[in-house]
């Protein structure tokens, strides 16, 4: 999830900038415009000059992309737009998109730093000292120990980013840890100006006011800062996955979100500049590959070498909610990890039940005072919403308030300003037994959707109604664990479903990194507390882990391709928790599947040696693009070739080597995929296959061992899906797995079948 304090202020921001968008067909606003990069003619020096003499005297050219795009942002009114797209040397004119933001026990989670492994561990950090992790986000606090340059070598030679001035950012803030800061704002100051590029309330320059950007870049390569908590919290050493890599951070996010023309120049200059991972935690909804920004970008991305690592949203648990699902992104999913911050509320009829809160202020003693929920019936004030609770009802008394609409740090302000003492936050089924602990202003517990119902009854039934609210700070090895994060958005991939997405889950639940010191640990105005540490949860969270991994596996296999890394992470993830079970979803309780986990939670020891890797060139992408029935020019938008002519198609765009499979039947009985895969272990490895597939599904792979003479030896099969008679007739999803294994490896693929789309 976003900070609270960013959706709070995306929430009332985009209450004023929706009626513009509806005005703004009248008046100008931002357009991307796709060129043919090929045609400028020689009388122009550069493409800017060229692109500027497109536009008409009064319009705007706000940026040239070169890398990431082959084209310009403008602002333009719609007839100029229209014109623009009956130009020959015009692929395509697109309006500005808004994205929102997916808002340290981790390392030893994910066993990076214990005690049998460390001397592995420095080894491999060691060598990440010339990996650079560009991450697109709200900027940075760069004087955040998380910072600290200390023992790190000089700034690679490579590397051509810079640290950029502003009112209230200096250039030497940087360092050889943060070795670049810059800022992109002209999409944004256009879209919040209604047109004119005036200067915006909030000053331009690479500072996070938010605190989310600060968090995501240190918690994929923060120096690690020994006595790190939040108000006591989750104490301990806090540091990045890869804690001796270099971060360059973009700011591309401002209080309303992160426009499509920022988000793309951010990634045209960080692939300028020379990053070797980029880490975005931010993305919209789906659209095709060739109107998705950030798709645009990563291609070219990936196509240099460099890894892309995005959020998969927190739309979950709703079915088909994924951002960012374009094969050549990693889309990463969020877990909870094995530390909790159990609070709890003994209710006036004796029953003690357990919730989450990093609640941290005096408590409110021990006495029981009344509990009140659902006056008038009022939805508004069962969610505790702004304005919703009168001071006679709450005044002296502890609160139900149910999750959902408005931000939960902010239902505990609205109890407070309605003269509540406590807040009970009641889980509804959209949230199932998902636990978020949040640092709230005053004593709160949150609590599944079970234990919330057993509230709400006994307010309803019980003539005086009393709890207490008690806080038991925080607890370590708690099982099980992980576990799907509710929020965590979900397959099936609407842009294409024969891609499975997401890829991977990693820890996005109650994670400890650094924060912004402009902003309390809420996000709320209201909130005057500073902190240097915060507790986040999210897929924002969950991306920067596997970005950090990423530059690891990039230290430890410089020559591993952006796909090969991917795969390494994917073919070695895990799909059983601490207790030995099959991973649960906290939406439900149930078991999880591959919709809501991929190939499972990242395993960093395994992927260092995966055994084999399924490796993807671009060719292979852009077969797979024209494989889409997507035009030539369409593909070129994403592709940036002026002579890709589609002359190779797959029959099926599930035949792209992707390291897990979507099967879908619709209005086919049999589908059959090949894939190779290359050894990156041993010479003289042989792998037998096992196969799991569900009752109404025969699968059958052809060979069944597959034999590598080298290092670096290819070695194809081809799996034959075979569905049997009688298949469902309504939408819904059954799931098995590909693994090939010997006595060192096992590669796992996960398999999704569908019968409808």
């Amino acid at each position: 999830m976003a900070s609270n304090g960013f959706l709070l202020s995306l929430t009332s921001a985009l209450l004023v900038l929706l009626p513009f968008l509806s005005v703004s067909a009248m008046t100008k606003q931002t357009y991307i415009v796709h060129m043919k990069h090929q045609d400028k003619p020689s009388s122009y020096a550069t493409h800017h000059d060229w692109y500027s003499s497109q536009l008409q005297t009064d319009s705007t050219l706000l940026y040239t992309y070169t890398d990431a795009y082959h084209g310009f942002a403008a602002s333009l009114d719609s007839d100029e737009a229209d014109s623009l797209r009956r130009s020959d040397s015009v692929l395509g004119v697109y309006e500005d998109t808004l994205y929102t933001l997916h808002t340290t026990r981790t390392p030893e989670f994910l066993g990076l730093n214990t005690e049998s492994d460390s001397h592995h561990t420095q080894v491999l950090n060691q060598a990440s000292n010339d990996v650079i992790i560009g991450v697109l986000d709200t900027g940075v606090w760069p004087e955040s120990k998380s910072f600290d340059d200390s023992g790190l070598p000089e700034i690679p030679t490579r590397w051509k980013g810079k640290c950029e001035s502003g009112p209230d950012f200096k250039p030497t803030l940087c360092n050889k840890k943060l070795i670049g800061a810059r800022s992109f704002s002209k999409g944004y100051r256009m879209a919040s100006s209604g047109g004119s590029a005036t200067k915006p309330k909030e000053v331009v320059s690479p500072r996070d006011n938010d605190g989310h950007g600060t968090h995501t870049a240190s918690t994929a390569a923060g120096s690690p800062v020994g006595n790190a908590s939040l108000l006591g919290y989750a104490q301990g050493t806090a540091r990045g996955m890869a804690s001796r890599s270099r971060v360059a951070v973009y700011k591309v996010c401002w209080s309303v979100g992160c426009f499509g023309s920022d988000i793309l120049a951010g990634m045209d200059q960080a692939i300028s500049d020379g990053v070797d991972v980029l880490s975005l935690s931010l993305g919209g909804g789906s659209a095709p590959y060739y109107r998705d920004t950030i798709a645009i970008g990563a291609f070219t991305a990936v196509e240099k070498g460099i890894f892309v690592s995005c959020s998969a949203g927190n739309s979950g648990p709703i079915r088909a909610s994924l951002a960012n699902v374009a094969p050549w992104i990693m889309t990463v999913g969020a877990g909870t990890i094995d530390r909790d911050f159990p609070a709890f509320a003994l209710l006036g009829n004796k029953k003690r039940f357990t919730g989450v809160s990093l609640y941290s202020g005096n408590g409110m003693g021990a006495k029981p005072v009344g509990l009140v929920y659902n006056k008038g019936n009022s939805s508004a004030s069962n969610m505790c919403l702004p304005g919703s609770l009168e001071p006679d009802f709450a005044r002296g008394k502890v609160v139900v308030c149910d999750r959902g609409v408005n931000a939960r740090v902010e239902k505990g302000a609205v109890v407070r300003d309605a003269g509540g003492v406590g807040m009970i936050i009641a889980n509804t089924a959209a949230s199932g037994e998902e636990l978020v602990a949040d640092s709230h202003l005053l004593p709160a517990v949150a609590v599944g959707r079970k234990v919330g119902d057993m509230i709400r009854e006994y307010v309803r039934s019980n003539s005086n109604p009393t709890a207490v609210l008690s806080f038991g700070g925080t607890v370590l090895n708690v099982k099980p664990s992980p576990v799907v994060a509710a929020f965590s958005s979900r397959g099936p991939n609407m842009v294409n479903p024969q891609i499975l997405k997401p890829d991977v889950i990693g820890p996005g639940v109650n994670i400890l990194a650094a924060w912004s010191e402009a902003v309390g640990p809420t996000g709320l105005d209201t909130d005057t507390r500073k902190t240097r540490f915060n507790i986040m949860s999210g897929t924002s969270m969950s991306c920067p882990h596997i970005s950090g991994l990423a530059a690891l596996l990039k230290a430890a296999h410089p020559e591993w391709s952006p796909s090969a890394i991917k795969s390494a992470l994917m073919t070695t993830a895990y799909t059983q928790d601490n207790t030995n079970s099959p991973l649960r979803d906290a939406a439900g309780g149930g078991f999880s599947n591959p919709l809501a986990h991929g190939a499972g939670h990242v395993e960093p020891h395994k992927a260092l040696d995966p055994g084999l890797v399924y490796d993807i060139s671009i060719e292979d992408y852009i077969t797979f693009l024209c494989s889409l029935d997507y035009t030539v020019a369409q593909v070129q938008t994403i592709v940036k070739r002026p002579n890709v002519t589609c002359s190779r198609k797959f029959s099926d765009p599930g035949q792209l080597n992707y390291p897990s499979f979507s099967v879908l039947f619709a209005n086919k009985k049999v589908v059959r995929y090949t894939r190779t895969l290359t050894n990156v272990g041993a010479a003289g490895s042989v792998y037998d296959v096992t196969v799991g597939a569900p009752t109404m599904v025969n699968v059958a792979v052809k060979p069944t061992k597959l034999v590598f003479k080298s290092v670096g030896e290819k070695q194809r099969y081809t799996v034959t899906f075979v569905a049997k008679s009688g298949a469902p007739k309504t939408p819904m999803s059954e799931f098995g797995s590909i693994v090939w294994s010997n006595a060192q490896h096992q590669v796992k693929s996960p398999v999704a079948f569908a019968w409808t789309q």
